[in-house]
């Protein structure tokens, strides 16, 4: 097999290889046999091109042109001539397929249905494209490594929007695929090559052993390849909490024992199938509950607040209860309650590790991988258990309390204080000090409750805006109180420290708000009724929803005054409309105007992404120090064989000794670097021939002027004076003898010679075979200490 086609078939099994990283993102995967057919036509345009053979610019444009008819044969056949030639419809079918598969990305969570031909023309397209750069860099231009950088990106894409759960196998198969590519071209090379000045090594007998076998000395490299590419990684800052951040990870993801609950912000996990601008189903819910404008849908609560943000704690999980579960916590029997029937679908596309129920839950029939977690009455998915498609029947406490109940409500347990009172020392102080001055005609914490609710849905003139940015860090919560902007996140988030500043236990709970009714009695719930509301606790009630974020949900009945003539309005759901029948258009808030309707064809969705964000006002010093050096590093890459050849150049022909016992490294230094030149330029050297033979060979094949071939026959003479005279004497000027000859190498040769001698020496091989020799020295050592029973237990075997 020649060296071309054995990389070319190196160069599509790396595509190939690190294309399977995309594999978990969308289902079926039978994409992936349709990709590797087009990459195999792509690579055999390639090969034939290049056996005409054609100009390497008019290889890639050929390979292109025929990239582009597979994919308008494939997608946009019956708007193209002949149904293969791209016009102007093809083109507009291409920007719509692209469009539709951004949207459908945003819109479905993992794995995405194969359905949707943008999906599909995303990931084929873009398979191809890597391809394209991956046969171009390692096949026609003869220069495998720099291929890893679009694999890297190909693998990095794909390991960004996976759940992380399989990722170290993708990188692994991704990697062998490079380093394939990497012993391909290493094989091919050093089969030209051969060995250079210096020798092969030799056995304890003094004979030569022959030159490391190229398959040897790739696995060697490989090694040290995967091993780097694996430790380094850890060294660099994190990326959590990104616009990539894996959906559900963390809370029954685990390893499948479902024991805990990991301290991750559900937040990230919703936000990618909420915030949307399309109001699409999410649930379709069927309940026996009189009044659906309270019937709230909660995923989870979040009771750990650092300051600037919440998120659920480190919880142990159990199995399911059978049958009825316990009471919640505090709920006295003095309580009026009635047990509700809910029964809960969930769309295909919605895969959610939590499960939506309403709170407080008394039973659950479900199927699958599913675990409790007591504290918070809620159900999580284990091993990889979404509720993607599931139907699933809630027997749920619809919960009446009266005001009198709450206001009479006996001081919390020490350990509901301890737990769900705690605030961090970064928190500003104004938040407890805005906190007091709102309740300080507050008779008991149910008064103080209702008059934080009431401050921030209808007196203290906020506004409900998608929109807003209140900032990242500590100081958020501050210029939210401050400017009195934002959505259900800002205000269940101060709602819930401000309460917790006053000695009321509070959480936050995220799920959904009421949805629309149907015309056949069942309730739709939307991705813009994604929402978050406080949860605070009296004892005898136990948990309590309120309702801070104005325009939003419903107020509860208990904390709504009974007079007439109140100031408070009567509060209607933003996804409510004024008929039974089910709306033909997306629900909007009600601080949508017509103008932004018209301007911007509809308003941005709520979600609970604009979380009072992590982190301080800006990256860590350290941060950007981190990923400036790793930038740099990156950057250093593809110039590192430049920059080595010129440290070695100059360490070869720098300041030396003057003495009698300088002249042979000085001298022998000097000769490796006039070959190693000459290799540079495309001389190979020639270790079979003595140093004469070898400048006679330089002289002759790279056409020196005759000022340069006696610099040449200068230095190997120096070389046969400093091996063969009894007593070695220094040659002055040898430096200039090389620089004389490397200049006229260079006037003589293209420039692509020129250049490829300067960014890709061919000598840095050098490296590769000191490797080798080092690693081959590693492990005859690590024979020789091998202790002798095995050898002796091996005998005997």
């Amino acid at each position: 097999m020649s060296g071309r086609v054995r990389l070319t078939l190196g160069a599509w099994a790396a595509t190939l290889m690190a294309a399977c990283a995309l594999l978990p993102l969308v289902k079926p995967a039978t994409w992936i046999v349709q990709a590797a057919f087009l990459l195999a036509v792509q690579a055999g345009v390639g090969a034939a091109a290049r056996r005409v053979p054609l100009a390497r610019p008019l290889t890639v444009a050929a390979q292109a042109v025929v990239t582009v008819l597979l994919l308008t044969f494939l997608f946009a056949r019956e708007q193209a001539l002949a149904g293969l030639v791209p016009g102007p419809d093809a083109l507009d079918r291409f920007e719509v397929l692209l469009r539709q598969g951004g949207d459908d990305i945003a819109r479905y969570a993992i794995p995405a249905p194969l359905e949707s031909d943008g999906i599909r023309l995303m990931l084929i397209g873009g398979v191809l494209i890597i391809g394209l750069l991956v046969d171009t860099l390692a096949v026609t231009f003869r220069s495998a490594a720099p291929a890893g950088l679009p694999l890297l990106a190909l693998y990095s894409v794909a390991a960004g929007l996976s759940d992380g759960g399989t990722d170290w196998l993708w990188f692994l198969v991704a990697a062998a695929g490079y380093l394939m590519l990497l012993l391909a071209e290493g094989r091919d090379r050093l089969s030209q090559w051969g060995r250079v000045f210096g020798g092969a090594p030799r056995t304890a007998g003094g004979e030569p052993s022959g030159a490391v076998a190229p398959v040897r000395t790739g696995r060697r490299i490989g090694v040290v390849a995967l091993g780097i590419a694996l430790v380094v990684p850890l060294g660099l800052p994190a990326m959590n909490g990104g616009l990539l951040d894996s959906v559900g990870a963390g809370a029954g993801g685990g390893t499948g024992g479902g024991g805990t609950i990991s301290a991750v912000n559900p937040l990230v996990s919703l936000r990618d199938n909420l915030n949307v601008d399309e109001d699409r189903q999410v649930l379709s819910v069927k309940t026996k509950m009189a009044d659906v404008s309270d019937l709230y849908l909660r995923i989870v609560s979040l009771d750990e607040f650092d300051g600037t943000t919440w998120k659920p704690a480190r919880r142990s999980i159990t199995a399911v209860p059978d049958g009825t579960f316990p009471t919640p916590i505090g709920l006295g029997s003095e309580v009026k309650r009635t047990e509700v029937d809910t029964t809960i679908t969930a769309a295909g596309w919605y895969g959610q590790d939590w499960l939506p129920m309403p709170y407080p839950p008394s039973g659950v029939d479900i199927r699958g991988n599913w675990r409790y977690e007591p504290v918070g009455m809620t159900l999580v998915g284990d091993h990889g258990q979404n509720t993607r498609g599931l139907t699933y029947q809630v027997k749920s406490l619809d919960v009446q309390p009266t005001a009198e109940q709450l206001a009479s409500a006996a001081p919390p347990p020490a350990a509901i204080v301890r737990d769900f009172t705690e605030l961090p020392d970064s928190l500003p102080a104004v938040v407890a000090r805005t906190a007091r001055q709102v309740t300080a005609d507050a008779a008991n914490p149910y008064d103080q409750a209702v008059k934080l609710q009431d401050w921030f849905a209808v007196t203290g003139g906020f506004e409900y805006d998608t929109q807003v940015q209140v900032g990242s860090g500590s100081e958020g919560i501050a210029r939210f109180l401050k400017d009195k902007q934002g959505f259900c996140v800002h205000f269940s988030f101060a709602m819930a420290a401000m309460a917790r500043s006053l000695g009321i236990p509070a959480r936050v709970a995220v799920g959904f708000a009421p949805g629309t009714p149907q015309a056949d009695g069942s309730v739709s719930v939307g991705l813009r009724d994604a929402h978050a509301w406080p949860e605070l606790y009296f004892e005898g009630v136990g948990w309590t929803r309120f309702e801070p974020t104005p325009n939003r949900g419903s107020m509860p009945p208990y904390t709504l005054p009974e007079s007439p003539g109140s100031s408070l309005p009567d509060v209607v759901r933003p996804s409510e409309t004024s008929s039974a029948a089910p709306s033909p258009t997306p629900s909007t808030s009600e601080s949508c105007t017509p103008v932004q309707r018209k301007l911007d064809g509809g308003c941005a969705s709520e979600s609970p992404q604009a979380a009072l964000p992590t982190g301080d006002d800006g990256p860590k010093w350290y941060a950007i120090l981190a990923w400036a050096l790793a930038g740099l590093a990156v950057l250093a890459l593809p110039l590192a064989p430049m920059l080595w050849r010129r440290r070695t150049r100059a360490v070869r022909l720098g300041a030396h000794g003057r003495s009698d016992a300088d002249a042979v490294p000085h001298t022998l230094a000097v000769w490796q670097e006039l070959t190693d030149t000459a290799w540079d330029f495309g001389i190979a050297p020639d270790e079979s021939q003595t140093p004469r033979k070898a400048a006679a060979r330089i002289v002759r094949l790279g056409s020196l002027d005759t000022t340069a071939a006696a610099s040449v026959h200068r230095v190997a003479n120096a070389v046969e004076q400093v091996l063969y005279a009894p007593q070695p004497r220094p040659t002055p000027g040898l430096t200039d003898d090389v620089r004389r000859a490397a200049a006229s190498l260079s006037a003589g040769a293209g420039r692509g010679t020129r250049l490829r001698a300067v960014l890709a020496p061919r000598s840095t091989v050098r490296v590769v075979w000191a490797a080798s020799a080092w690693w081959s020295g590693v492990r005859e050592r690590a024979l020789a200490l091998r202790p002798t029973w095995r050898k002796a237990s091996g005998q005997q075997g």
